[in-house]
């Protein structure tokens, strides 16, 4: 039985997490919709927003690419914070 005293803390690191609870294609698509693809691909010089760009793609791209994601997920942050 987990401990009481531990259960709100887990819950507060989670929360300080800024990527908790989004997936990768809710990354993606909020991208996409944020600069548009080709903006997109001028931002992130990767050829899966380059070169015949899709969802899925780049999915299938950045889910095997750790270097790729950090970029895209870094990305993402800063767009969000200039939503702010």
């Amino acid at each position: 039985m987990p401990d009481k005293d531990v259960a709100p803390l887990m819950n507060e690191q989670q929360t300080r997490e800024p990527l908790h609870g989004v997936t990768l294609e809710q990354i993606v698509k909020s991208l996409v919709e944020f600069y548009g693809w080709e903006e997109l691909g001028k931002c992130l010089d990767i050829k899966c927003f380059t070169l015949n760009p899709s969802v899925k793609s780049s999915l299938k791209f950045l889910r095997k690419t750790p270097w790729a994601r950090r970029k895209v997920e870094h990305l993402y942050l800063a767009s969000k914070k200039s939503d702010v």
